[in-house]
């Protein structure tokens, strides 16, 4: 094996490795067997492990063609309670959905057809409300702001912790499920978090999940600047290290949808500011 090859083969094994080291002990198996991938075994009674808040069954698509990746994830999705399906190209993710409504994806980019980028631009063409996790090697700044621009909620890179990326759709779910809260109309916008539905005018707002989170959030605090890492605390998650980019991306997609005047304003230093007259 050249010194280029053994550099390549090293590379893999680590990256393996690391991935595996971020499994649940119940999705690796007993030390020093290896992983078993295949269907997801049925659980019942106290061996099925409860979600830390009250959920109803959410049905997931994972589009994903590693199987290395995609087998360990949907059996510790299906662990969740969750209806999980797989599939591994993205044309076979475009006709499930469009025949089967879901309520999360989580996205692989590099998929060996249609590219994921595009995959996530048409699914929430169709589908305003559906939530999108893009999983991905693509690390880069550009390549983040290039997936949240493409509609994305949420972006996790490889090589990840498997209880980080669960977490993140745990949240992603929580925060599209109905809130006790009541509407509230600043500025000619209204918000109804129970509905998870916003209007500017008799104008109904296709708002994804995060951009409907941002939106309620400043509309709550109308008047205030709120800071940036507020924002990301309360949305994003609270353990969140990335850039903050992604609420720019989000804010952005806010102000188009939200149309003029304008009513979301940057406040230098500090965050965003919804204006109350």
């Amino acid at each position: 094996m050249t010194p280029t090859a053994a550099s390549a083969a090293a590379e893999i094994f680590r990256v393996v490795e690391v991935m595996h080291s971020g499994f649940p002990t119940a999705v690796q198996g007993p030390v020093g067997e290896t992983p078993r991938f295949g269907k997801p075994r049925e659980f019942s009674g106290s061996a099925r492990r409860r979600a830390p808040y009250p959920l109803d069954v959410a049905r997931l698509l994972v589009i994903e063609d590693d199987a290395a990746i995609s087998e360990p994830l949907v059996r510790a999705l299906a662990r969740e309670g969750h209806d999980v399906a797989h599939v591994d190209t993205g044309r076979a993710a475009l006709e499930r959905i469009a025949a089967a409504p879901v309520e999360l994806v989580v996205l692989d980019i590099g998929l060996p057809d249609v590219d994921g980028v595009e995959v996530c631009r048409r699914v929430r063409a169709e589908h305003p409300s559906l939530g999108i996790l893009i999983l991905t090697a693509r690390s880069s700044e550009l390549d983040e702001v290039l997936g949240l621009d493409a509609g994305a909620d949420d972006y996790l890179t490889k090589p990840f912790s498997l209880s980080v990326l669960v977490a993140r759709v745990r949240a992603l779910l929580r925060r599209a499920a109905p809130g006790p809260d009541g509407e509230r109309e600043v500025a000619g916008v209204r918000v109804d978090p129970g509905a998870r539905r916003a209007w500017r005018g008799d104008r109904e707002l296709e708002l994804s999940p995060k951009e409907f989170d941002v939106l309620a959030l400043l509309i709550a605090r109308a008047g205030e600047a709120v800071p940036r890492d507020e924002i990301m605390t309360t949305v994003w998650d609270e353990n969140w290290w990335g850039s903050t980019k992604t609420l720019d991306t989000h804010v952005g997609w806010l102000r188009r949808k939200l149309g003029d005047p304008a009513v979301l304003t940057t406040v230098r230093g500090v965050g965003f500011r919804f204006e109350s007259e």
